[in-house]
């Protein structure tokens, strides 16, 4: 169980805690305990994460461009501003249609 402690009691940019990288998604961990995470990725254009599932409900609140998230057999088209919560055991995956960050809230 860890904490970053160093972002304790402080206001905090998502520009300064992750940049998007060309080609790649980035994702840094903000808070990590046994009853769940909170963690924030930038994806570039055209990256993602293929389908898969989680053992925990997980909320994607989007910070900054557009994406879109497929769970189970709907597709969403999220952008700057929305949240989505995806269930726990249902498939789902999420591509970037243009640069995009998201924060994911995962809780057990």
């Amino acid at each position: 169980m860890s904490v970053n402690k160093e972002h304790f009691g402080k206001t905090l940019s998502v520009d300064d805690l992750i940049q998007y990288q060309t080609g790649s998604v980035v994702s840094r961990e903000l808070i990590k305990k046994d009853t769940g995470t909170v963690t924030i990725f930038a994806f570039d254009k055209g990256q993602g994460l293929s389908e898969h599932t989680a053992p925990f409900d997980a909320l994607v609140h989007v910070l900054d461009g557009q994406a879109r998230i497929t769970i189970g057999d709907q597709t969403h088209n999220v952008s700057s501003g929305q949240t989505i919560i995806m269930p726990k055991d249902i498939p789902h995956s999420v591509q970037a249609l243009m640069r995009f960050k998201m924060m994911l809230v995962m809780i057990r």
